[in-house]
């Protein structure tokens, strides 16, 4: 036997976290494949699952660990395919305007500081039950005086609907994909006052509503922010805050604090085990004759289930339930609570009931923060040090493995890396444990008793502290360096890496460390584009010697500030837009790319406006679609063009020579829309040089 088989051999009891990390290849196999995985790929995934079911089961000891990789990965596969089928609802086929009638399911606040309603049992005007969407999102546009509508209130209004928006550049973040496992399939807006079309009945809205009303009394006992922020940690609605208070909890890494995940929901669970456990304890005939260990277990995770389930269950909330469901379950089976297979057992659950969830940002960053913090205080716990003492190391090196763990995940996805979140962590982190969520259990507990005053002075307390420590370090110096967007294969390496370097043992750990200096070396690869076209055209960006320069500073807000938050680039549309690149009056901007000039006609006019276009212009960029033949020796972009080949990334390479990146996979999958139009042949040959990734211009 070689020495890799004895090193195999050697790690036989330390395999199982790797299970989690093949089911996520296998996922990640299924988003990143070419169109829909048809029944031959079905068949082939689950020959391989029953190859590596028998691999596992055979008396080969070096078979064995192959086998359960290949069946882990087909499973991945097979899992993330079998959900997609089951939230399968349709989606809007294009643009709608008209009236929308639906029962109120969720209220929040949208990017904008707008509210904005969730429906569902959706009715649109003259589109059949088959084709009507399940459930749309509408934002509220210049509404803000008016009364929201209750969580189960039947609504109607007159609102603009459209498909949720692709990616506004190859590669880049996908919508539709999120909102068909999400359900949605539809978002708009409204400037229409939304009318209650029929109250909530006694048990329509159920948890949602109470979650409101709850919220609701906290923000009446705890007036201002301190209240909203309150009220968002316990209940899980953040309609209440604003956008300043926001941003300053993402500027200083203090975010975390209000989405209800991993903190939240162990706080909770251990707050309600210790309380519990210390009580049973006061009691010498129930500590002698019962299990007060597992009873408190026991009850913590039934106080867990309930905050899941009032929280309106995201999936932030069931992953953080899920790892603490198994960590409790081991003190009941007395086992040992906090291990890297705990944290493995967890992922495999949660990728089993929720496996698209393997792309978010929160699932890859909390798991990383997760592993790293078991990983360090296994090593922290054989150090010998004073117990006064070890609360303080603990707490910094807490801090210190989640920042650093997390760190690339929220880079990578958000452009931005928060330089003094450790500051701010150890200052506020700690006031979670020790005052806000044991204030929020006790006034949870004596408020129906009316008793619940002196809990919610405490809780606003500590909330009103965590916000200004958030104002005070986002309000330092460079507390946020921005950072451009990295090179596609960046999250995946991350993701075997980190694995590797955190699961394996001596120097063979060393193989986890090599690929995570090449992704710091070469984060951004070949670097940014210099031309962005979206699908609609209605904006464009040019790197030019000053940052990237937008063709408009208003409209296709959305595209803009992904592009320029995916450079690294601070600047706001109107900055961008006030930028050397873009001559010319609104609708007929010029610019020059690769040496040659060209042109961007949008507005109503726009198609009118193209043989003189393209009598000026090499390259002409139009935000319509074209009807008429296009002028001889000119290159079109149109919306027609678009439509099949997606937003483009255009680089150029040399005089007259520019690279194009179309979107990922010319094979639509279940939530893209597919184009109407038929190319003309000229057209298709134009297509077909794009897609080439190869364009000249003479």
């Amino acid at each position: 036997m070689g020495g890799a088989g004895q090193w195999l051999l050697s790690e036989r009891g330390r395999l199982f976290p790797w299970v989690p990390v093949a089911m996520g290849c296998g996922i990640g196999v299924w988003l990143a494949w070419p169109g829909e995985p048809g029944p031959a790929a079905q068949l082939a995934v689950f020959a391989l699952a029953l190859l590596g079911l028998g691999l596992w089961s055979a008396p080969n000891a070096l078979m064995q660990p192959l086998g359960a990789a290949l069946l882990a990965t087909a499973t991945g596969f097979l899992a993330i395919g079998a959900r997609a089928d089951a939230v399968a609802a349709p989606v809007l086929a294009g643009r709608y305007y008209g009236p929308v009638e639906g029962r109120v399911i969720a209220i929040d606040r949208a990017a904008s500081d707008r509210m904005r309603l969730t429906l569902d049992g959706v009715v649109l005007a003259g589109l059949p039950p088959d084709r009507t969407p399940a459930q749309v999102r509408i934002t509220l546009h210049g509404l803000e005086d008016d009364p929201l509508p209750v969580i189960g209130w039947r609504v109607m209004t007159t609102a603009h609907l459209t498909p949720p928006e692709g990616a506004v550049e190859p590669g880049g973040f996908h919508y539709p994909r999120l909102a068909w496992f999400r359900g949605l399939g539809a978002v708009g807006y409204t400037r229409v006052p939304v009318l209650a079309q029929a109250a909530a009945g006694r048990w329509d809205g159920g948890v949602a509503a109470l979650r409101m009303h709850l919220s609701a009394a906290i923000q009446t006992a705890i007036p201002g922010e301190s209240g909203a922020f309150a009220a968002a940690m316990m209940t899980g609605d953040r309609s209440g805050m604003g956008q300043t208070a926001v941003i300053a909890l993402r500027d200083s890494s203090l975010y975390h604090l209000v989405s209800i995940s991993g903190v939240h929901m162990g706080l909770l669970a251990g707050f309600v085990f210790v309380a519990l456990r210390s009580g049973l304890a006061l009691v010498p005939p129930v500590a002698l004759r019962l299990p007060a260990k597992k009873i408190a277990a026991l009850v913590s995770l039934v106080a867990g289930a309930f905050y899941l389930v009032l929280s309106g269950g995201d999936v932030a909330t069931e992953r953080s339930f899920v790892m603490v469901a198994v960590m409790l379950g081991a003190v009941v089976l007395d086992r040992r609570a906090i291990s890297m297979r705990s944290v493995a057992i967890a992922a495999v659950v949660l990728l089993l009931l929720r496996p698209e969830a393997l792309a978010e940002p929160g699932f890859q960053m909390s798991f990383a923060a997760t592993a790293a913090l078991v990983a360090g205080f296994a090593v922290l716990a054989r150090w010998r040090m004073p117990g006064w003492l070890r609360a303080g190391v603990m707490l910094l090196v807490s801090s210190v493995l989640a920042g650093f763990a997390s760190a690339p995940f929220a880079a990578a996805h958000f452009n931005r890396f928060t330089d003094y979140g450790l500051l701010a962590n150890v200052i506020a982190s700690p006031l979670m444990g020790v005052l806000v969520m044991p204030a929020g259990v006790t006034a949870a507990v004596l408020a129906p008793l009316g008793l619940g005053a002196p809990a919610y002075a405490l809780l606003g307390l500590g909330t009103g502290w965590i916000l200004a420590v958030a104002e005070w370090v986002a309000g330092l110096s460079g507390a946020v360096t921005l950072i451009a967007a990295p090179a596609p294969w960046v999250l995946p390496l991350l993701g075997i890496a980190g694995p590797a370097l955190l699961l394996l043992q001596g120097a063979a750990r060393l193989l986890g460390l090599g690929p995570i200096l090449l992704v710091l070396i070469m984060w951004q690869g070949p670097g940014r584009p210099d031309l962005l076209i979206p699908a609609d055209a209605a904006q464009l960006g040019l790197m030019g010697p000053a940052g990237r320069a937008l063709s408009a500073p208003r409209g296709a807000g959305f595209a803009a500030r992904v592009w320029l938050e995916s450079d690294g680039d601070g600047a706001d549309q109107r900055q961008a837009a006030a930028r050397p690149g873009f001559d010319g009056p609104s609708g007929r901007r010029t610019f020059t790319l690769a040496g040659h000039p060209a042109l961007h006609l949008s507005g109503k006019a726009a198609a009118e406006q193209l043989p003189a276009a393209c009598a000026a212009a090499r390259l002409v960029v139009l935000a319509a679609r074209l009807s008429a033949a296009v002028p001889s020796g000119c290159l079109v972009i149109d919306q027609t063009l678009l439509d099949h080949s997606g937003p483009l990334a255009i680089r150029v390479v040399g005089p007259g020579q520019l690279q194009v990146v179309t979107r990922d996979s010319d094979l639509p999958r279940r939530w893209d829309r597919r184009p109407d139009a038929v190319l003309a042949p000229a057209r298709a040959e134009l297509m077909n040089a794009l897609r080439s990734g190869r364009l000249t211009l003479q």
